[in-house]
């Protein structure tokens, strides 16, 4: 029997170590270190192009081998990113550093939310899958606020013992993944299955995974094909996404230069990802809102949070940090939800990994465009 308290808690505390480091406030690291930001946004980009081949087939290997094993294999690439980092002095060994980083994350994205659906709805408790993304919302501010908040420590140290001290993170999260429980797919998923294909997943392992591969990936695009409200869904998530996350990563250096000292540029930026959580906090009180008019009004909150970073009022950019952190993380709760009921168990994986994919594509773009943005803005 799957001890649903156990499989959840391993997934918060692994969650927590994955997000706790005092290398959080990457982008004042490298700022620090000289490079600028327009090459801090290619970086980036970089990292998202990584994610747009793997994202995917991540997801599909997720879906067909395990979602615990993806889970073991994205620690064991941010281990090695941390240690190329840390070893690293120029700019080809830091897009390689965001290379094996990108991986990482992309085995990890579905792998973990899928995993938690499905372990729930074993249980028939995928109702409590609000709470659990909350939750994790919750997690991943509350451990990138304390990261953000070395910030000034993480400089002091140096890039190199910042990125070391990552690693041990990892590798307890490694040690503790393996007390997770695989979820096989759910009763109705299997019972399409003939006695011809069983026969095969005996006989020919080989043909049974390419098989299995294939038929994951031709599924989940089906789906997207029939339901577009899904697919319209990921799209605009993903923008709004996209739009704040660039937000906290550039104020990182504009803070610097509105004349924000390094002790307090990690206060401010606790301060930002607090916002976070009051969005994750806030989105459980507002559930009977209509999607149409969460989207809407946390929209309009991240493009008033892009406006006050332009005031160069170091108070005000905090502010607007805050804010845009609050909207973009209660409007990613509610449509991950949303998703996640639209989502078939043996698909689930690849079907969030196609969501990541749509947000590294903007990414992509708006990377650049945003380096150059807020350079002369």
């Amino acid at each position: 029997m799957l001890k649903i308290k156990k499989q959840i808690n391993i997934l918060y505390i692994t969650s927590a170590l994955w997000n706790l480091s005092i290398t959080g406030a990457w982008v004042a690291i490298l700022a620090a270190r000289g490079f600028s930001l327009v090459e801090i946004g290619l970086a980036e980009t970089v990292f998202h192009i990584t994610s747009i081949i793997f994202e995917i087939p991540s997801g599909v290997l997720a879906d067909v081998i395990g979602r615990k094993k993806m889970l073991l294999i994205s620690n064991l690439l941010s281990i090695i990113a941390c240690l190329i980092m840390a070893c690293t002095s120029g700019f080809t060994g830091v897009c390689l550093s965001f290379f094996f980083n990108a991986v990482s994350w992309n085995f990890s994205t579905g792998s973990g939310d899928a995993l938690a659906y499905d372990s729930l709805k074993v249980v028939k408790e995928e109702e409590r899958y609000v709470k659990y993304a909350s939750n994790q919302t919750i997690i991943y501010r509350i451990a990138t606020a304390i990261s953000t908040l070395c910030a000034g420590l993480a400089l002091i140290l140096g890039y190199r013992i910042a990125y070391l001290l990552s690693v041990v993170n990892h590798l307890i999260a490694l040690f503790l993944l393996f007390g997770l429980k695989e979820v096989e797919h759910t009763e109705e998923d299997a019972a399409d299955r003939s006695v011809e294909e069983m026969t095969v997943e005996t006989k020919h392992p080989v043909r049974k995974f390419f098989r299995d591969s294939t038929a994951c990936f031709a599924e989940s695009f089906r789906f997207l094909k029939i339901n577009r409200k899904a697919t319209v869904l990921m799209f605009s998530n993903a923008l709004v996404g996209a739009c704040d996350i660039l937000l906290l990563f550039f104020l990182q250096s504009k803070l610097r230069d509105s004349g924000l000292g390094d002790t307090w540029l990690g206060v401010a930026l606790f301060l930002m990802e607090v916002g976070g959580i009051l969005g994750a906090k806030l989105v459980l009180l507002v559930k009977k809102w209509r999607y149409a008019l969460l989207f809407a009004v946390c929209t309009f909150v991240v493009l008033l949070g892009i406006a006050l970073e332009h005031t160069g009022i170091t108070a005000v950019m905090v502010l607007g940090g805050f804010l845009s952190a609050a909207a973009d993380d209660a409007l990613q709760i509610r449509s991950d939800a949303k998703l996640q009921d639209m989502f078939s168990s043996a698909q689930r994986a690849t079907l969030i990994s196609i969501s990541s994919f749509v947000f590294s594509v903007e990414m992509i773009v708006l990377s650049p465009l945003a380096g150059w943005f807020f350079s002369v803005w």
